[in-house]
């Protein structure tokens, strides 16, 4: 390149607006009809696994969204199906996804349509990323999209019910009989799985033919405990099996579950992502109460960091239950309740709690949030009223309880300086960024703002979509130009909000890292990358 070509191409850049291609790069066309870098497969995988497709984006419906997203996937199992394979396994078994769907679905399609060594590796994978009788059901339904039922799906499946312990089985075939039009006993007729040792003999058996025969050992306590429970005609017969067997809440008949003694007697043993689901119906039936027992048990529960992380509770598990019950109402029904106080702190303490220590940088850090009307579309790993505009706002909390040199900004078209802490309430936050005005996208505004107002920021953290269209310089631009005019060699992270395929940081720019939202692994990764 000479140096008339260099200087050339430079200043045209300089001059290009974020509705046209930078020259001399390989920009596309993002779904709002401007130009950004499209990331490559693997980080589209990333993505998918983490944020799923639920709900689409403002610019693109569910259905479009998960089609672009297998595409990526079947293009990353034809180049490399074992890496393809080892990515889902990790985020699966390390807990960094809200929702172990698309991994289980990623899983089933390596398993059907990769090669014979990527098909071999998905099998035996399945039981690290399928822990549960549902993953296994959901697993099942996926693998039959795309093929049928061959000698490696029969022989997987088998393994998984021969893998497990006949107690931790047991449970399992109590807790998950039937989901996606599958039920275990579907599975077992097809898998024909040979017993693994005489107590897994008596569950197939029990499964398959609706009986349990022979000696009912510790194995089959709770089975025979769950068998009872069918007919059991008062409270205190219902009570003693839940707390005498552990009866998890699948294995109560429906008409005990309005009983406040049965939930008391559940609550106990109840595994922590049961509480976070049920935190609504304890309280509508009158267990959670300010000041009661069950309130304080729940409360300490929540605030157990090795419990969290034990039962791989996800950050947005966390946050989704704290929306829904703060609001003393169910999202997708008519209940409503009193919500407690101090269940409230302990969800909002949760929160914190579940992602992973991080070392702080010192860096002088702008967490910068894309508010614009394309974030207020669309749903994070499908929870409801969770749009990536409220989820960035929880996700940025993260890094501002870190760095103590950190400030906010929002911005559209339009760029304010947000009076957030991370001392304040979660759902404080929350409700102060659903209520921010919005436009278009402009997400150079973070650079330009800190350049015209003399602000020192080593690390701008932007979180988006990268469906910017509305500058009249393209971010990477803007943070250029901040470069050389302040002399800071300042970095650019941008937090992907959704599961689509674009960018507004450059490929070639060592300074510039994409990260996924809310993959728990993400705020270390970031602080990494701006301590370097």
């Amino acid at each position: 390149m000479t140096i008339f070509t260099k200087y050339f191409t430079k200043l045209t850049a300089d001059q290009t607006p974020q509705s046209q291609p930078l020259p001399g790069t390989s920009q596309v066309p993002n779904s709002a009809g401007a130009y950004a870098w499209k990331v490559d497969d693997w980080m589209r995988l990333d993505r998918f696994l983490v944020l799923g497709t639920e709900g689409g984006t403002y610019y693109t419906s569910e259905k479009e969204l998960t089609l672009a997203n297998a595409a990526a996937l079947k293009r990353a199992l034809e180049a490399d199906g074992l890496r393809v394979v080892q990515r889902v396994a990790d985020v699966s078994d390390a807990g960094r996804a809200p929702k172990n769907d698309p991994a289980i679905f990623a899983l089933a399609m390596a398993a059907k349509l990769g090669d014979d060594a990527t098909r071999k590796a998905a099998y035996a994978a399945l039981p690290t990323v399928c822990r549960t009788g549902t993953h296994l059901l959901h697993f099942v339904a996926y693998a039959k999209l795309f093929g049928g039922w061959g000698r490696g799906l029969r022989t997987a499946v088998a393994r998984w019910f021969n893998g497990k312990p006949a107690k931790d089985l047991a449970y399992q075939l109590v807790k998950y009989q039937q989901r996606d039009g599958w039920s275990t006993r579907d599975l077992l007729r097809l898998a024909h799985p040979r017993a693994a040792s005489p107590s897994h003999d008596r569950l197939f058996h029990w499964v398959v033919k609706g009986a349990l025969e022979g000696e009912v050992d510790p194995a089959l306590a709770l089975i025979a405990a769950y068998e009872q429970a069918k007919s059991a005609t008062t409270i205190d017969e219902i009570v003693t099996l839940i707390r005498d067997a552990r009866l998890p809440r699948e294995a109560v008949p429906t008409q005990w579950l309005r009983e406040t003694a049965v939930w008391d007697a559940l609550l106990p043993a109840m595994p922590v992502t049961a509480i976070l689901r049920n935190l609504g119906t304890m309280s509508k039936i009158g267990l959670l109460t300010t000041g009661s027992a069950a309130a304080d048990f729940v409360a300490r529960k929540l605030g157990d960091e090795p419990t969290l992380r034990g039962a791989r509770i996800h950050p947005i598990a966390v946050l989704a239950a704290l929306t829904t019950y703060r609001s003393g109402r169910g999202a997708k029904s008519d209940a409503t309740w009193t919500p407690v106080g101090k269940v409230i702190d302990a969800l909002d303490a949760a929160f914190y709690q579940t992602f992973r220590a991080i070392e702080p940088t010192g860096k002088r850090t702008m967490l910068a949030l894309d508010v614009s009307g394309s974030m207020s579309g669309g749903q994070v790993a499908g929870v409801p009223g969770l749009t990536p505009r409220v989820a960035s706002a929880a996700m940025a909390l993260i890094t501002a309880a870190t760095e103590a040199n950190h400030g906010f900004v929002g911005f559209s078209t339009q760029l304010i300086e947000l009076a957030i802490s991370p001392r304040q309430r979660l759902d404080d936050v929350i409700t102060t960024v659903s209520g921010l005005p919005f436009a278009g996208t402009d997400c150079a505004l973070p650079m330009t703002w800190a350049l015209a107002q003399r602000r020192d920021i080593d690390v701008f953290v932007v979180y988006t979509d990268s469906e910017t269209w509305a500058g009249s310089t393209h971010p990477s631009i803007a943070l250029r130009k901040y470069r050389e005019k302040t002399g800071i060699a300042a970095k650019l992270i941008v937090v992907g909000m959704t599961s689509n395929g674009f960018t507004i940081a450059d490929p070639d720019d060592a300074g510039m890292l994409d990260v996924v939202g809310f993959d728990t692994a993400a705020p270390a990764v970031m602080a990494d990358f701006s301590r370097a």
